[in-house]
């Protein structure tokens, strides 16, 4: 069934994401969510997660909460799901079992599957073998003809043996979506294990019937799946199951076109929230991650994405993943939102994702909102508040008295200039403690005190320095204000402290 509109139902198509719970949910597989969700929302259709939890030993509860979690996080819902039922469940894997023991009964009976009892030493003998006459290794075939009465025998002996498909000896082609017509020869794949047992399906059997029974009609996924597609189709065959649309996505690359690694950015969702990224940013900038809109603009809402995509804008070659494009777009989020929307995102932020939950105490909601207003297009990052502007949240600064200087100033000239701040500062009333009132009276200052017309850094360097403890920062008026008058006061005396 190559034309998508054969594959279709009648309430549009049916596309799901799959995830192991195996491990924290990765951003790539989050692209491949992304990309199914889109598909299914610009196109009427339904979105189904699926929980692929049949590895017992690897499973767990806590990383099928996390995939759950971090989907929602990134505003990825699902139509039908683990906790959402609907007509096709259940949705986790290990709750299918009796579904997929029923489907290998029946290709062993119909002589399409059967058990194999190779050991590892024996495979491995004959892999060695192939190579070594210079074949591509694949299964020989040593248990595909076993009369029944050695099956039993070896049944009744305790043998564990694997179930194996029965590869048949052509080629077979079949459509991608973005990569046109794909042709396999499966003379050179053997025959493919399917389960480790009846009660222990493996993925590219499990796959197979539960996109069957859940009328999935598109399968989207990542071109690392390609391989996987001919076995599946043959199993569809051999249990005369309707073939769905399959569309291979590009494989996500680091900048130097490598394998993504952690290097590049190769993480956990989790781990994005963690570094203060925004659901929208990273949403944003997966869906550029393989496929463009028609137009340049590249800061595009969830909304706007959905509205303007199309697979046939899919890309074949590897998509690169840039980290500054995604803190560029974040950065882009962060200044869209504004002040208050983004205090929202932040407090969330700081109370469960970062190590500053306990500031939350210590210091009212309008000093945050100050601290972030302050400089709001220096932020990259919700941790940038800690990190660029960490000397809010300190009760001693550390840094180097060297710092305070400004170009060729002597110690006397720089013990000067902080007693003059200290002066102005100290003769303003705690009520007009602001930056315009702090800019107007330092400039009137300058204007009597001949010693800083024509060199203000001489007054206000030492100042920004003694109240941030960094040679880049927001100039001291709007760090004053934030401070108030107390603590600005404090700073400078040990500044004093500091060249005494």
């Amino acid at each position: 069934m190559d034309d998508p509109q054969l594959s279709q139902s009648l309430f549009g198509p049916r596309v799901r994401m799959a995830p192991s719970p195996t491990g924290y949910f990765h951003i790539g597989s989050a692209r491949t969510a992304l990309f199914n969700y889109l598909f299914a929302r610009k196109n009427g259709g339904k979105f189904i997660l699926r929980i692929e939890d049949t590895d017992k030993t690897r499973s767990k509860k806590e990383y099928e909460e996390n995939i759950l979690e971090s989907l929602r996080w990134l505003k990825i819902y699902w139509d039908e799901g683990p906790d959402k039922e609907g007509e096709f469940g259940p949705y986790r894997q290990s709750e299918r079992l009796d579904i997929y023991e029923k489907y290998l009964k029946q290709l062993l009976e119909e002589g399409k599957a059967y058990y194999c009892f190779c050991s590892r030493e024996e495979l491995e003998i004959q892999r060695q073998e192939m190579i070594s006459r210079g074949m591509a290794p694949r299964y020989s075939g040593h248990c595909r003809n076993l009369p029944q009465s050695t099956i039993n025998e070896y049944l009744k002996e305790g043998r564990k043996p694997v179930i194996r498909l029965k590869m048949p000896e052509k080629k077979i082609k079949f459509k991608d979506l973005i990569r046109g017509e794909i042709e396999v020869d499966l003379s050179l794949i053997g025959d493919v294990v399917i389960a480790k047992s009846l009660k222990e399906p493996l993925y590219n059997f499990s796959v197979v019937i539960d996109d069957y029974l859940m009328q999935i009609t598109h399968v989207i996924r990542g071109e690392d799946h390609i391989s996987n597609t001919p076995k599946q189709i043959v199993l569809q065959e051999a249990l005369g199951f309707p073939r769905p649309i399959y569309a291979h996505l590009p494989m996500i690359l680091g900048p130097d076109r490598s394998k993504l690694s952690k290097r590049h950015g190769a993480m956990a969702v989790t781990d994005y929230r963690k570094l203060g990224y925004l659901p929208e940013a990273i949403v944003n900038f997966l869906a550029l991650l393989g496929w463009h809109p028609q137009e340049d603009n590249e800061i595009l809402s969830l909304e706007e994405i959905i509205e303007k995509f199309d697979l046939k804008r899919v890309q074949k070659s590897g998509a690169i993943f840039n980290i500054k494009k995604l803190d560029w777009l974040n950065s882009q989020y962060i200044r869209q939102l504004g002040v208050d929307n983004l205090c929202s995102y932040f407090f969330e932020y700081v109370e469960k994702y970062s190590d500053y939950s306990h500031l939350l105490k210590k210091y009212d909601e309008e000093y945050f909102k100050k601290v972030i207003e302050i400089d709001l297009p220096r932020l990259t990052k919700l941790s940038d508040v800690f990190e660029i502007f960490d000397f809010f949240f300190k009760e001693k600064l550390d840094y180097s008295k060297e710092m305070l200087y400004w170009k060729e100033m002597t110690d006397l000239e720089l013990k000067k200039s902080l007693n003059d701040s200290l002066e102005i500062i100290e003769k303003i009333k705690e009520e007009d403690f602001n930056k315009v009132n702090l800019q107007i009276k330092f400039y009137e200052f300058i204007e009597k005190e001949g010693a800083y017309q024509g060199n203000r850094g001489k007054l206000l360097w030492p100042l920004r320095v003694a109240l941030s403890a960094k040679e880049a920062s927001p100039g001291p008026f709007e760090i004053a204000e934030v401070l108030g008058k107390k603590e600005t006061i404090k700073r400078i005396k040990f500044a004093l402290e500091k060249i005494s």
